[in-house]
């Protein structure tokens, strides 16, 4: 497989759909990054893993819908272009 710029977009699609599909109650909080460890006090900044956490919501909440367009496209074009 050559290094092209398409593969760097379905490495990152891949990437997100990795970060999308990890399920808080069943995976994360078995290895302690459930939401309840993520509780700070006022004025705290957060750790390295409560932005983790928070990126991880974020891209499931916000991406959820468009990854489906995205990777049905993907689909597409690997069945149309090998």
């Amino acid at each position: 497989m050559a290094f092209t710029l398409y593969a760097l977009i379905q490495t990152a699609i891949l990437f997100t759909n990795a970060i999308a599909v990890l399920h808080e109650e069943r995976f994360l909080s078995k290895i302690g990054w459930g939401a309840e460890q993520s509780i700070g006090g006022f004025g705290d900044e957060p750790g390295i893993k409560a932005q983790l956490l928070n990126l991880i919501r974020s891209v499931r909440t916000v991406m959820r819908v468009p990854l489906i367009a995205v990777n049905s496209v993907c689909i597409v074009l690997l069945l149309l272009f090998g």
